[in-house]
C-alpha cells in the first residue's frame, strides 16, 4: 500500500480498521524477555532516554552483568513462558572491552533449552555483526525508533541512517532481525504511517512497539499526551496491514493502554509480548500477561504451561 492509501485506512473506522488488521495476526502469541545487562552513561543525547549521560535523570548505572546473572534470568524468563530472551546494553555502539564477554553470553544462551538468543548492544559495524553471527546469535535488536523525517528532533548524536545501516548489517550475516519504534514521541500521523512504511522496507522479523513512558529531567518528559489509546490501536493496526509477515510486539509503556485496550490489540493486530520488566521501567507480571492471552482467546507460543504455573 503507498502512504496515501495507509493514511486513508489511518483514519477510517477503527472497528473496520481492527477487523482488516486481524485477519494477518498469528494464531499464537509469542513470549520474549530480556536483561538490562548494562545500565546508564550512554554518550547518545536521545530525548526520550533514562540512560544518556546528557540528562540528570539519577539513574543508577552499572557495568556489564556476569553471564551466570544472564543464564539465571533466562531460564527465569522460560518459566515465565517466554520463548526468546535478549542480553540488552546501554551505549552507542558494543563497547570493546566488553565484546568478548557479550559473545560468550550469547554462546551460554543457545546451550540453554527452549529459548531463543537475542541481543539489543547498539549501533554495528560489519566485524562486529559478522561475529556475533558466528557466535551463533539468533536475533538482533536495533530500533528505527521513530521516522526518519522526524529523527533529528528526537537524537543529533547519531543518525537515522546509522540505524539503517545496522539492520542491513544484521540481515547481511543472517541473522533474524527485531526492529521497531518508540510512539507518542511529538510524531504525526503522516509519520507513524511513514515508520510503518519504511519497516515494511526494511522487512524485519519482529516489530517491538513501544509507547512513551516520559522521564523526568529528558527532553521529551512532558510529552504524556502526545498520544491516547485510540490512536496507539489505529498505529497499532496500521503497522500489521503494512507489515503482515512480521510479529507486531507489544513492549514498553503498552501499561499507558487499559487492559480492555490490550486484549483488543492482541486479538486484531498483535502477535508478541515483552514479558518482565523493562530496561529502567518495572512491567506486568507476567502471570498477569499469561491470563490476559487466554482472556483474548489466544495460545502462548511454545509455552510449557507447567514451567509458567
Amino acid at each position: 500500500m503507498n502512504k496515501n492509501e495507509l493514511l486513508n485506512l489511518y483514519n477510517s473506522d477503527l472497528d473496520s480498521l481492527l477487523e482488516l488488521s486481524s485477519k494477518y495476526i498469528k494464531k499464537d502469541i509469542e513470549f520474549c524477555s530480556i536483561i538490562n545487562a548494562r545500565n546508564g552513561k550512554c554518550s547518545q543525547n536521545c530525548k526520550y532516554c533514562a540512560q544518556s549521560s546528557h540528562y540528570n535523570t539519577d539513574i543508577d548505572s552499572f557495568p556489564l552483568v556476569e553471564i551466570e546473572t544472564v543464564k539465571n534470568a533466562a531460564f527465569d524468563a522460560i518459566k515465565n513462558g517466554a520463548s526468546r530472551f535478549a542480553i540488552v546494553t546501554s551505549g552507542k555502539t558494543p563497547d570493546e572491552s566488553d565484546f568478548d564477554k557479550m559473545l560468550e553470553m550469547i554462546k551460554e544462551m543457545n546451550k540453554i533449552k527452549d529459548i531463543k538468543s537475542c541481543a539489543s548492544i547498539g549501533i554495528l559495524n560489519e566485524e562486529q555483526a559478522k561475529k556475533l553471527a558466528q557466535a551463533g546469535l539468533k536475533r538482533f535488536h536495533h530500533n528505527i525508533n521513530t521516522a526518519g523525517s522526524y529523527y533529528p528532533s528526537v537524537c543529533t548524536t547519531h543518525s537515522f541512517e546509522d540505524r539503517i545501516n545496522t539492520c542491513k548489517l544484521v540481515k547481511k550475516y543472517g541473522m533474524e532481525l527485531c526492529c521497531g519504534v518508540i510512539l507518542g514521541m511529538g510524531e504525526s500521523v503522516e509519520q507513524r504511517v511513514e515508520m510503518a512504511m519504511t519497516l515494511a522496507e526494511i522487512q524485519p522479523d519482529s516489530i517491538p512497539i513501544n509507547i512513551l513512558m516520559p522521564v523526568k529531567n529528558t527532553p521529551f518528559e512532558s510529552y504524556i499526551d502526545k498520544i491516547d489509546e485510540e490512536n496507539i490501536l489505529r498505529t497499532l493496526a496500521i503497522f500489521k496491514i503494512a507489515n503482515p509477515n512480521a510479529i507486531l510486539r507489544f513492549c514498553g509503556g503498552r501499561m499507558r493502554l487499559s487492559v480492555e485496550s490490550q486484549i483488543k490489540a492482541i486479538k486484531s493486530c498483535v502477535d508478541g509480548l515483552m514479558i518482565g520488566n523493562y530496561l529502567t521501567k518495572t512491567g506486568r507480571n507476567p502471570q498477569e500477561d499469561i491470563e490476559m492471552v487466554k482472556e483474548a482467546g489466544k495460545n502462548i507460543l511454545c509455552m510449557n504451561l507447567s514451567k509458567a504455573n
